[in-house]
């Protein structure tokens, strides 16, 4: 069970369809695996829909309408819909949609100490933020650290643990440069997150911190 949600205003900047598209891919994550959030998305959508229908009636061209209801018309069908269930079913792992493999199986760089780490940022073009894969071995520290900016993370394997509590599987949390924390793989696998950062990570440690003007 989830117990770090994402906060209002983000629930709303997502349903109104107004967040860069590594964040709402955090949040779509989360959404999948948490009935609690994915009912409140669905009352804003439905809000949304109403605020809608009392906007002033725009006039549509014939040629628009025609180019909508010829992607209607393209659509799959219901009879497509079952076979195409399966096959997404198939896909193992909450980013193969996106990376295409097991997120095991990428191309881990290691970092520092018990971290290693997978910058997918250019899966993501024209988007200003840094978007990372981390993973933390089983047991492991990363290095203390704050935050330059703000950070937005979910768990995708695992839980990591700090001042703030234990973080499992999907939950969602947001720091910034008010936060410094040590997170510590808890349990008995990697721990592994995706994290969306506008700026670089701060390091804090006696020593990692000389390492600061070489982290970007």
């Amino acid at each position: 069970m989830t117990r770090h949600h994402p906060d209002s205003l983000s629930l709303m900047e997502y349903s109104a369809g107004n967040l860069s598209e590594p964040h709402a891919l955090c949040i779509r994550l989360h959404l999948d695996e948490c009935p609690q959030c994915r009912s409140r998305v669905d009352t804003l959508d439905s809000l949304g829909a109403v605020m809608m229908e009392q906007q002033p009636k725009v006039t549509v061209s014939d040629s628009i309408f025609d180019a909508i209801l010829s992607k209607i018309d393209s659509a799959p069908s219901e009879a497509d819909l079952p076979s195409m269930a399966a096959s997404a079913a198939a896909k193992l792992g909450p980013l193969q949609k996106l990376l295409g493999e097991d997120i095991n199986k990428l191309p881990w760089k290691r970092q520092l100490g018990d971290v290693s780490v997978l910058d997918i940022s250019d899966r993501f073009p024209g988007q200003r933020e840094q978007v990372v894969l981390q993973k933390l071995a089983a047991g492991g520290k990363a290095p203390a650290h704050t935050h330059r900016g703000e950070e937005t993370t979910i768990v995708l394997q695992g839980a990591f643990a700090d001042q703030k509590g234990v973080f499992n599987q999907w939950d969602f949390v947001v720091l910034t440069d008010q936060d410094e924390h040590k997170p510590v793989a808890v349990g008995c696998e990697d721990c592994i997150t995706l994290s969306v950062l506008s700026a670089p990570v701060k390091l804090t440690g006696t020593f990692t911190r000389m390492l600061n003007p070489f982290i970007r």
